[in-house]
């Protein structure tokens, strides 16, 4: 499991973006949203860029934390 932080989230509708975005990568599988944690965890069925994966969550309103 890959475990990344997001900031920006504040509803059940932002979960449900990012879960779309994430979603939407090739290689990428089982994604689960934590809203009070900010973060996302997902499993990689192949190695995916994590400039992709940035791209999308950016595409969808919020930032991916170092």
């Amino acid at each position: 499991m890959t475990t990344i932080k997001i900031r920006g989230m504040s509803c059940q509708h932002c979960v449900m973006a990012v879960t779309k975005a994430l979603g939407s990568v090739e290689g990428i599988k089982d994604v689960r949203v934590d809203l009070a944690a900010g973060e996302a965890t997902f499993t990689e069925e192949k190695p995916v860029d994590r400039n992709l994966v940035r791209e999308r969550i950016a595409k969808a309103g919020f930032d991916v934390v170092d």
